[in-house]
């Protein structure tokens, strides 16, 4: 691990230029490119103390050797000349966008003398006209049948044209009228590529006039009695607009943009663009990236920007470049951004988020795909057992198990300003949930917050139960009703067939947090003398692994499929924890005093209420009178006004627009009420 001081420019030497500036390691391999509008200001904040940089920047500044820059004039040279190195050098340590596979795109190769319509895919050539990208290629190739019957361009391959040349004869397509047949001499190469040029038309957009066109010509031939030219024109209508319906119109006003959305998290984002041109989404590609830099949502569009639009050079027009771009963050600075874009496009670019309409709607599926994607590639990537055992098999090589946590147990503690504290267990085994094991705790032997001693009774709970099931030899205890929890499908039961709650201890117990929580679930384990569950804490912060007595901590690589498991596992834990703390506040807030009744529910708490109209009116009914109400018995009607009678009165309701106390609580319904206060209002000293 270098020493950031030891390579760090002299004061002043940095200039205050725009420019761009590599970060190499000892061998000199690059492992960091970046761009600032001024150079000093950016460097500087690089070789400050280790304890105030994100974790992932303290990595790279650590790995690196020496740093060195080059100075460009405009912010635009900058944006150009990183992503020109980042191509170059391929730094670890950049984001890097990656196709989740290679799209497949509609080329028209209109720098041949005779432009040929094909499915190309990989990186774009000159001269070459691109339509797409599209999700299959029969996809193309399903609209390029349509099309061709009406622009009969040609298909086929050089090899094949240069045979046709040298034989004199067409192949099937230009005998069948989907080939104009330049090869033979047919059509001149002018008339030719005046063909290739209208198919290019068309498929950006421009389908309004081309069709007015064909159907003018149609009625005239109509009219001079040209029947089988009419009815060939009819046809070739009917052929565009099957081609025209295969791309369904989204945006009315005949736009070309492109629409950028993204989706991440911790470790991970992932990119979804839709090609929009002519006001219907021509296409549609994605990416995945991780996160190994730090960047935010702006820095991921930038990325992101550059990935699909840097292929063309400085001095090249760039067509694929739609007239408006729309994303969901504008990058910091837009400005030279915008620049280059124009710059590419040969106009005016508009980079913008949109606010509202069609394109905000459109833009929030756009977002709803990308979390798809994102989605779909962390379901596939823990799904794959060979990724599961690698991810297990670096658990215990970091940690120094003796094998590897097959069963692996994370608790968490969520609470709301300490109210309502609660803590999870879930469960993961061979890499995977377990959600029939999932428990819930609700936290009782303190009030107040305070997360360690939370975890400390938590885990001595958990590990207390599990000790006493064992000792049982089998007869397992009656759960307690302070660990309410979800419900067992599977695994040992008792004899009375309910489920055990903690069958079974974990190979590795993950604790949310840091050296403090740790240490709180290492007392818990001590006190109660178990000695064979392997221990670990991960800070959220930081993404370190915290042991126990240790005063540093395990940090796994940022691509470790290990650190991956455990992240997935605490925010597992989290979600439950929280979901559950989010349902006890709930049902705090809306409850009533018929809800602490014991053996009433929700069907005979609603009859009371409306036979009696008011809770004011039920308290003061007699136990005959609540006998009187359908479905409640002498037994239930004393519990009830029992529990009603312990109660202490609630506030008299007042009316805000008169300032009256109601009497009657059937008022209530119809008129702005507020509690009166139990304690009069604080008098402050002027």
């Amino acid at each position: 691990m270098a020493d950031p001081s030891t390579y760090r420019p002299a004061p002043g030497a940095i200039p205050t230029s725009p420019g761009v500036y590599k970060f190499r390691d000892a061998h000199g391999r690059v492992i960091y490119v970046g761009k600032a509008k001024s150079l000093r200001p950016r460097l500087s904040s690089y070789f400050q103390d280790l304890a105030g940089l994100h974790p992932r920047t303290a990595t790279m500044v650590t790995t690196a050797a020496s740093v060195e820059w080059t100075v460009v004039a405009t912010e635009v040279e900058a944006l150009q000349l990183e992503y020109s190195w980042i191509k170059e050098f391929d730094p670890r340590f950049n984001v890097k966008y990656r196709d989740d596979k290679s799209y497949p795109e509609l080329a028209v190769t209109l720098d041949e003398e005779y432009p040929r319509v094909q499915v190309m895919r990989g990186a774009h050539k000159k001269g070459v006209r691109y339509f797409g990208p599209y999700g299959h290629a029969w996809a193309i190739r399903e609209t390029v049948d349509l099309l061709l019957r009406v622009f009969p361009v040609r298909t086929c391959s050089n090899g094949v044209f240069k045979r046709a040349r040298q034989v004199g004869r067409p192949c099937l397509l230009g005998y069948i009228g989907k080939c104009a047949a330049p090869c033979v001499g047919k059509v001149s190469a002018d008339e030719h590529r005046a063909l290739a040029e209208d198919f290019c038309d068309f498929m950006a957009g421009r389908t309004g006039n081309y069709l007015r066109r064909l159907e003018e010509q149609m009625q005239e031939a109509a009219a001079e009695l040209e029947y089988e030219k009419a009815g060939r024109l009819r046809d070739d209508i009917g052929a565009l607009k099957r081609a025209m319906e295969k791309n369904a119109i989204v945006l009315a006003d005949a736009t070309d943009a492109d629409l950028l959305a993204v989706a991440e998290d911790e470790l991970e984002a992932a990119v979804q663009i839709f090609h929009v041109r002519g006001g219907r989404v021509r296409g549609q590609r994605g990416w995945v990236t991780d996160k190994v830099e730090d960047v935010d949502t702006a820095g991921l569009v930038e990325h992101a920007l550059q990935q699909l639009y840097g292929g063309a050079g400085p001095d090249e027009r760039n067509e694929s470049v739609p007239r408006e771009v729309l994303v969901p963050a504008l990058p910091d600075p837009a400005a030279p951004v915008k620049e280059w874009l124009a710059g590419l496009r040969g106009a005016q670019v508009d980079l913008r988020i949109p606010q509202r309409g069609d394109k905000k709607d459109l833009m929030a599926t756009v977002q709803r795909n990308a979390q798809q994607a994102l989605a779909l590639h962390k379901t596939k990537r823990a799904s794959d057992l060979t990724t599961r055992s690698r991810a297990l098999q670096e658990i215990a090589d970091a940690l120094e198990l003796d094998s590897v946590p097959l069963r692996i147990e994370c608790f968490d503690i969520s609470h709301l300003q300490g109210e309502d504290v609660v803590a999870s267990m879930v469960v993961f085994e061979d890499g995977l949930a377990r959600k029939s094991e999932y428990r819930r705790f609700q936290i009782k032997g303190f009030e107040g917050q305070d997360d360690v001693r939370s975890m400390h009774e938590v885990i001595s709970r958990r590990f207390r139960r599990y000790l006493q099931e064992r000792e049982q030899t089998g007869e397992w205890a009656v759960p307690e009703e302070d660990e309410p929890g979800v419900a067992a499908e599977d695994g040992p039961r008792t004899e009375e067939g309910r489920p055990k709650r903690f069958a079974y201890p974990p190979q590795l117990l993950v604790v949310d947090g840091g050296q403090p929580q740790v240490a709180a679930a290492r007392r818990a384990l001590d006190e109660l003398g178990i000695d064979d569950v392997a221990l670990c804490g991960l800070a959220k912060r930081l993404e370190e692994v915290w042991l126990p007595g240790e005063d540093d901590p395990v940090v796994l690589p940022r691509s470790s499929e290990g650190l991956y498991l455990l992240q997935r596992v605490r925010d597992e834990a989290h979600r439950f924890a929280i979901t559950y703390q989010r349902s006890k506040r709930s049902k705090r807030l809306t409850a009533g005093e018929l809800d602490s009744v014991p053996g009433l529910g929700e069907t005979r708490r609603q009859a009371l209420l409306k036979h009696f109209g008011s809770l004011k009116r039920l308290r003061a009914a007699t136990v005959d009178e609540l006998c009187a109400v359908p479905g409640i018995g002498r037994r239930t009607a004393e519990t009830v006004a029992a529990t009603l009678s312990s109660r202490t009165p609630a506030a008299p309701a007042v009316n805000t627009a008169t300032g009256e106390i109601i009497e009657d609580g059937a008022d209530q319904a119809t008129a702005p009420v507020a509690a009166a206060p139990t304690t009069a209002p604080s008098q402050e000293t002027p």
